[in-house]
């Protein structure tokens, strides 16, 4: 008996099997894109760097009214960019922190569906293993004595 409910929970661990695996792939696939988003990040706060460096060299030897105004121009741009980059980096991690709460969610049912299922069979096991030791027990009796003097 505890066999058979082993036996009827294995489409039911299979599903959730299924939902844990999909939930590991959302979860490699978000890791993917905050990696991603962070060395886009990296790659523009390296830029910006440089280009900041630029201004130390060429402000050093003398710039003209029009160089500074497009400096600045562009160094506004780019402040622009590195903060829609860090808004992305951020809702990219915000959608990691889910994905994996979700996974362990899905991890835990799964762990708990197994442990059911092994529970079932050590029961089975257990109830079987009762059985066959009432048998031999019967049997034993029902052999027949010899005295020993």
């Amino acid at each position: 008996m505890a066999l058979s409910r082993a036996a009827r929970l294995a489409p039911v661990v299979e599903m959730a099997e299924k939902v844990e695996k999909a939930a590991v792939q959302r979860l490699g696939h978000f890791q993917g894109q905050v990696r991603l988003a962070e060395a886009k990040l990296g790659e523009l706060d390296k830029f910006r760097s440089d280009y900041q460096q630029q201004w130390i060299d060429k402000g050093a030897h003398g710039v003209s009214g029009q160089w500074l105004m497009n400096y600045q121009r562009f160094l506004n741009q780019l402040e622009t960019a590195v903060a829609q980059q860090r808004q992305s980096l951020a809702w990219h991690q915000n959608n990691l922190n889910k994905a994996r709460g979700e996974w362990q969610k899905a991890y835990a049912r799964v762990e708990g569906l197994r442990k059911l299922v092994q529970r079932y069979i050590d029961e089975a096991r257990a109830l079987e293993d009762k059985r066959e030791q009432k048998l031999l027990d019967e049997l034993v009796q029902r052999l027949p004595r010899t005295e020993q003097f």
